[in-house]
Order: structure tokens, then C-alpha cells, then sequence
């Protein structure tokens, strides 16, 4: 096969023959790999057996792909993490690996309570820096770019599996973590990056940072921004600020603890969505009702994944409480794996019922973030004032803004809101830096019914 050359004369895909492979023939590899994954769990992992015996599911039941929707259950976190504490520390899912075969042993934050502990074997690891770097080449990341880490070096898999990609492609690396942001601007000045990585939140807020500090973002050396760790990358509203502020191409990234260290999905340099790298970790999309039914191309539903390949702690048909939509239609880049042309577009449990109508805290950002006066940071208050619910959304407004500009303003937001989703919400406006810095990922919403 003769290779096809990028502009920068190196090889354009990482992986040509997969990357471009007939979905056909890619939907023959994926069956046989979940034929066999069913066939590892079910006779290797008690968590498995146990679960699908309960079901009354064998792994012999599923003969097509279709049938691996219809027939497998599905798996939660809260099933992963009860597991884990009835089997410490990784779970009875975790697989039989003595120590030595183990490479990383990570978790999830633990934010919303006991963090959850994923181990991956060595050959595991090194198969997901394949992937990490397939994923990255396909944003334009090459050898001779220099690519500096704001995602934290935790027990949160998020900046590892970064500088695990950036390293199989041999870019140069300046791994910084999660530190001051001063700091960061001054060492992009310094050092020089073409690329910058970190999640959606701490791109925006670097942004703001800059602004404030008289320092142009526009003119920096950073040409890429690889964003992910949370939802945002791909909101239109979002992706034009940051490309804009930046001046910079902006790719989402998007997987979940439970998948990670594989990449589930990258945008490419078409900007045309995130490909979902379906030979590596299946993406289904289903009915947020019934895990069973799948969902036809073009249709939003719930998603699903399944590790076609990790031995360690595999997930299959993993159900994270994500809605998305995907598509087959080819991509100009030549890749031929489906995407969802909008990434992930919120999650089934974060969506708030505000007087029987459905608001994801995604919609309330694309619009905070299409309104040309709103800082980085604003919050979701909502409360139960009687037998109604309200929703109160704070917006800080930039420095340069006038106090007697508040309320054109203010009503603009409100207007906005109502147009966009159908109902009144609350806005008050405060003052840029009113509200608590986010640095790494946003926790944007403040429920009060869950505690009243």
C-alpha cells in the first residue's frame, strides 16, 4: 500500500490500513473480538459469570453484533464499585494478573464518593499507547511538535494517557500537571508549545487568565488544543471561544475512567466530530430505556462501550449515563469509523426537569457561552420554591463591562434562555471572579432538591 503524506511530509494516518479499513470487513474483526471477550469473562471473571448467569446469558447466545446489543447486559459503575468493595481492591472482575504483569494501577477522582481502582496489565498498557497515539496523530500531533500537559499526574487516568500517546508518536513532551495558571502562561511563552492539552474547563479558564494578565493567546505558539476529561470540546459555542481566544484547532478527546487508558474517540483535523475507534472500544448507541434496543444512525440515545481487546478489568457493554448521536457518512480525512458529529452531548443523569420540560447542563453552556459579555465561570442553581422548580443560572460578566450595562445584559441572557429552551429561567449577573476558579473539571450545577 502506498502511503499517503500530510503537508508536513509525514505519513497522514498512524495506522492507514486500519484507519481506512471497509466498515464490512472492520464489522467482522469486531464480532470476533466480542466473541471472544464474552468467552474470557464468562469462563476467566467470577464478576462476569455471576452476572450473566443471572441473566441466563452465554456467550455462545450472540452470533452477530446485533444480537451482542440485544442479548448482553449491560454494566454500571455502581455494579463496579459494590463489586470492588465486596472484592478488594479491583474487583472479582479485575482478572487473575500477578504482580509483575501489572503496568498502572489508577482510579476514578473519587468526587462523588469512594474512588473506583482500574489496574492494567503490561500488555494492555502498551496496547492503549497505540491507540492514544493513532488518536492524537489524527489531531495533527506530529514528531516535531511540542506538546505541553495541564491534566493533573493523579490517580486520574486523564494526563497520563496523553503523555502515553505523545510519547509512541515521539513528540517532545513538557508533562507540567495541574499547576498554577500564571505559570502555565508564562512557560507557553517561554518554551514555545505548538500543542496544549487539559480539560475543557482549564483551556477556558487560561483564557480568562490571559485576558486579564494583558497576555494574547492569539499570537502564543499553540496552533492545537486537545481537550477532554469532560464534556465541552465539542459544544458549538465553546469550540468557537476557544478556537477563537486561542487561535488554535480544537479536538475533542472523549472516553471515560472505566474505558481509559484506551481512547474511545478523537476529532480529526476536519473538525467533523470525534471518530469513535470501533475495532478498539465498540460504541453502541441505545435506547436510554432500554439498553437492548439499539438506536438507528442519526437518532440521540444512550451510549454504550465495550473493551474489545483489555484483559485487565475489562468493560463490557459498560453503560456510563451518556447520550450522544452517531453517523456512518464518510469524513472528508478518509477514516472510515462512525462518529458522533457533536461528541457527547450530556448525560442521561445530569439532565435537569425544570416544569416538565428536559434541560441538559450542556444547552445552559452552549448559550452562557454564545453571549459575547460572559467570563469563564457561571453556576446552575435549582431549587423547589412550593410545587415549582426554578433554575437560577449565575453568569459572571468580564471586567470591561459597565455596572449600568447590567441589566441589557441580564435580559438579553433571560431572552436567550427562553428562546433557545422554552421556558423562563433566572439569571443574576455577578462580577468576574465571584465564583471559585475551575481548574480541572466543572461542577457547574447546584441541585437543592436532592437535599431539601
Amino acid at each position: 500500500m502506498t502511503k499517503v503524506m500530510d503537508q508536513r511530509g509525514y505519513q497522514k494516518y498512524w495506522n492507514e490500513e486500519r484507519e481506512t479499513l471497509d466498515p464490512e470487513k472492520r464489522n467482522e474483526i469486531i464480532l470476533n473480538r466480542i466473541q471472544k471477550q464474552l468467552d474470557y469473562v464468562y469462563h476467566t471473571l467470577p464478576f462476569y459469570r455471576k452476572h450473566y448467569d443471572n441473566h441466563n446469558f452465554k456467550p455462545s447466545d450472540v452470533k452477530t453484533i446485533e444480537d451482542f446489543s440485544r442479548k448482553v447486559p449491560i454494566i454500571t459503575k455502581k455494579m463496579l464499585v459494590a463489586d470492588q468493595l465486596e472484592n478488594p481492591t479491583f474487583g472479582s472482575y479485575a482478572g487473575p494478573f500477578k504482580s509483575n504483569e501489572i503496568a498502572r494501577i489508577q482510579g476514578s477522582s473519587g468526587t462523588s464518593g469512594t474512588p473506583t481502582f482500574y489496574q492494567v496489565s503490561k500488555e494492555d498498557w502498551e496496547r492503549a499507547a497505540e491507540i492514544h497515539a493513532m488518536a492524537m496523530w489524527s489531531t495533527g500531533l506530529r514528531p516535531d511538535d511540542v506538546i505541553q500537559i495541564g491534566f493533573p499526574f493523579s490517580l486520574f487516568f486523564g494526563g497520563w494517557g496523553v503523555l502515553q500517546g505523545a510519547e509512541r508518536i515521539g513528540s517532545t513532551i513538557f508533562p507540567l500537571g495541574a499547576i498554577e495558571s500564571d505559570k502555565h502562561l508564562d512557560l507557553i511563552e517561554r518554551i514555545k508549545p505548538s500543542t496544549f492539552s487539559g480539560t475543557v474547563s482549564y483551556c477556558m479558564h487560561l483564557l480568562m487568565k490571559a485576558k486579564e494578565k494583558g497576555i494574547d493567546l492569539q499570537e502564543s505558539s499553540v496552533t492545537r488544543l486537545i481537550a477532554g476529561g469532560e464534556i465541552g470540546a465539542s459544544l458549538p459555542h465553546t469550540k468557537e471561544i476557544l478556537t477563537n481566544g486561542w487561535n488554535a484547532s480544537l479536538h475533542d478527546a472523549g472516553s471515560t475512567s472505566e474505558m481509559y487508558p484506551f481512547m474511545t474517540s478523537t476529532a480529526c483535523e476536519s473538525q467533523s466530530g470525534v471518530h469513535l475507534y470501533q475495532d478498539e472500544v465498540f460504541t453502541e448507541i441505545v435506547s436510554g430505556d432500554d439498553p437492548h434496543q439499539p438506536i438507528a444512525m442519526g437518532e440521540r440515545g444512550a451510549i454504550v462501550y465495550t473493551h474489545l481487546w483489555r484483559q485487565s478489568q475489562p468493560m463490557i457493554r459498560f453503560w456510563p449515563g451518556d447520550e450522544s448521536f452517531m453517523t456512518d457518512e464518510p469524513c472528508s480525512c478518509g477514516r472510515t469509523y462512525p462518529r458522533l458529529p457533536h461528541g457527547v452531548l450530556g448525560r442521561l443523569d445530569d439532565m435537569l426537569v425544570i416544569r416538565g420540560t428536559n434541560i441538559y447542563p450542556s444547552a445552559i453552556e452552549n448559550i452562557v457561552r454564545s453571549l459575547s459579555w460572559s467570563s469563564a465561570e457561571y453556576q446552575i442553581i435549582v431549587d423547589k420554591k412550593g410545587a415549582l422548580d426554578e433554575m437560577l443560572v449565575k453568569i459572571e460578566y468580564k471586567n470591561e463591562r459597565r455596572e449600568d450595562q447590567r441589566l441589557q445584559m441580564e435580559n438579553e441572557a433571560k431572552e436567550l434562555f427562553k428562546t433557545k429552551l422554552g421556558i423562563r429561567i433566572g439569571v443574576e449577573l455577578i462580577e468576574q471572579g465571584s465564583l471559585p476558579e475551575t481548574i480541572f473539571k466543572a461542577r457547574r450545577v447546584v441541585d437543592n432538591r436532592k437535599t431539601s
